[in-house]
């Protein structure tokens, strides 16, 4: 086969998702069946993978989507928690004395809560606490998943503590390999991943600055009453500062701390000054923008999962104790995973497949209290006491978390299988590369030497597909370098723009979409979210790729690959 009908091929099951779920407006639980099949068919009739592989893959989808849904089940479970015990109603009284405006209120909410929840996490899990708390306190669904997959962008290579960079970016390369060379050349390993590292924070920073106020001129322009970008370019002042105030501290600390802490200290910094400022109304406008009347909401922004109505006898909660919740969600997560002995702890009880069906390298487990679906339970447990609720309460948030799983499971059990078969083809009878690497390839040949205005969206690819930065840094990484290499420019440029690149492409990964939709009670308008998603992806793509050209024939940045 040539190049071209490799990746069209291979680009093939993400074109009939495009179809159906963006043109036809089918619902994902319809479209994904029908785009897994068409996976499998490809990988089984012409990579030649044999039928035990393709089987296994998607056992090892199967398991990788019971750990999503693990997580997606407890931030349900936490929201309706705090609605049974009167939490959210505070909350929601709380943001109003902080401020009214919706747009400042996602501002501190989706942009610094849920960059700080990334930092810690990872995984999505931004998008599926930040999403229901919006909608506990008065945004439409729809306008909750969209902001909340917006957040999937400027913390994601940094977030889980750095996971993408440090297990993705690591494993992603030959280290053992460029270590060897870079030590010839007087330098090494460590210090080369810094580099990434610098250049990736300094990338996020510099396109990440804006992310806010195409935040706020979303909702206006999408979910407001006169339909008005306008509304939304009044926020410019305070929606440039609240950018300024996470993305500064962020890129002093991936270039000063390195790849663990940025998006964590982004946000803590963020929330210190930008939350004082919003109640004192330092730069916020003065006509307070909101929703228009709910009875006038279009059907398709209302999911069906609404927040609970205040009864007259619901007991009262402090602020603070309403807070104590997600702070404790947060605090448990970096604890988790930065200290090693609780996080060895959490790690020790695992199920999972090593070699499925005798297929070297597709292993899945699932470490369930490691992952933030058990620390969300756990803080729901500890609620129960804090909060003084009847155990019925706390039955009924369980019960009505687990039937919202019912309609994610079914769509995820296709969509990640999917993402696993086209990871896994690169073991095949037709000996071709994997089915990311072709399309891949074939962008790289095509390009030539602008390649590298293209290298953020042939990452973000590889995020769409896999629905993780992490398993697009590990699946092309090397191949950037490579493609590096072969124009003579930076090998750290091109990786950091791939790393870029993957953390835009988590906002609209299909199955990102279905998790962060289920929590909402947004499944079957997958296609709308995407509709919306793909608007700030595409600036981030673009904005990445135009950085990198300025790096590698503007600037000339090189590395101690290149030998200087």
């Amino acid at each position: 086969m040539s190049p071209g009908i490799q990746a069209l091929l291979a680009a093939t099951p993400i074109i009939v998702a495009a179809i159906l779920l963006v043109g036809f407006h089918w619902p994902a639980r319809r479209a994904m069946p029908l785009v897994y099949l068409t996976a499998a068919g490809i990988a089984l009739f012409f990579w030649e993978m044999s039928f035990n592989r393709i089987l296994a893959s998607t056992i090892q989808g199967i398991i990788v989507t019971t750990a999503v849904l693990w997580i997606i089940f407890g931030a349900i479970m936490l929201l309706n928690t705090l609605q049974n015990s009167g939490a959210i109603s505070t909350i929601r009284a709380g943001f109003t004395n902080i401020s009214p405006d919706r747009r400042v209120q996602a501002l501190i909410l989706a942009w610094l809560f849920g960059c700080f929840i990334e930092g810690a996490s990872g995984f999505g899990t931004p998008a599926a606490i930040a999403a229901p708390l919006l909608v506990a306190i008065g945004f439409p669904a729809l306008g909750a998943i969209m902001v909340g997959m917006m957040i999937q962008s400027t913390p994601v290579s940094f977030g889980a503590v750095g996971t993408p960079i440090i297990i993705g970016v690591t494993n992603g390369l030959d280290h053992i390999a460029i270590g060897q060379q870079l030590s010839a050349e007087g330098s090494s390993w460590a210090l080369f991943l810094q580099l990434i590292t610098s250049e990736v924070a300094i990338g996020h920073a510099i396109i990440g600055t804006l992310m806010p106020l195409l935040m706020v001129m979303m909702l206006t322009r999408f979910f407001g009453k006169n339909k008005s970008w306008k509304e939304g370019l009044a926020m410019t002042p305070f929606a440039l500062f609240s950018g300024l105030a996470f993305t500064v501290p962020y890129a002093l600390t991936g270039v000063f701390l390195g790849p663990e802490f940025p998006s964590i200290v982004g946000a803590l910094v963020g929330l210190t000054i930008v939350v004082p400022a919003a109640r004192k109304g330092f730069l916020v406008p003065k006509t307070v923008w909101d929703f228009p009347p709910q009875n006038k909401w279009p059907r398709a922004w209302v999911g069906t999962i609404t927040p609970k109505k205040p009864t007259a006898d619901e007991r009262k909660i402090s602020l603070s104790l309403a807070w104590t919740p997600y702070l404790l969600v947060a605090l448990i997560l970096v604890a988790s995973r930065i200290f090693p002995a609780l996080k060895s702890a959490l790690l020790s009880l695992t199920f999972g497949w090593r070699n499925i069906f005798g297929e070297t390298g597709i292993s899945a487990s699932i470490e369930p209290l490691y992952l933030p679906g058990g620390i969300l339970f756990f803080v729901c447990v500890l609620t129960l006491f804090l909060h003084q609720m009847k155990f019925s309460q706390f039955t009924a948030a369980a019960g009505s978390a687990g039937k919202t799983l019912l309609g994610a499971g079914f769509v995820l059990i296709f969509t990640i299988p999917m993402v696993r078969i086209l990871i896994n083809s690169g073991v095949n009878g037709a000996d071709l590369a994997s089915m990311p690497v072709a399309m891949a390839d074939f962008v790289a040949v095509t390009f030539g030497s602008i390649y590298p205005l293209l290298a953020p969206t042939v990452g973000g690819l590889g995020a769409f597909i896999a629905g993780s930065n992490t398993v697009s840094n590990m699946m092309l990484s090397q191949f950037q370098l490579e493609v590096a290499n072969a124009l003579s420019v930076s090998g750290a440029v091109m990786v950091s723009l791939q790393a870029i690149g993957a953390a835009a492409g988590n906002m609209v990964a299909i199955h990102n979409v279905v998790a962060a939709s289920a929590t909402v009670g947004l499944l079957g308008q997958e296609g709308k979210t995407l509709r919306l998603t793909i608007i700030p992806t595409m600036y981030y793509l673009i904005a990445a790729g135009v950085l990198g050209l300025v790096a590698v024939y503007v600037l000339g940045l090189s590395d101690p690959l290149m030998g200087l």
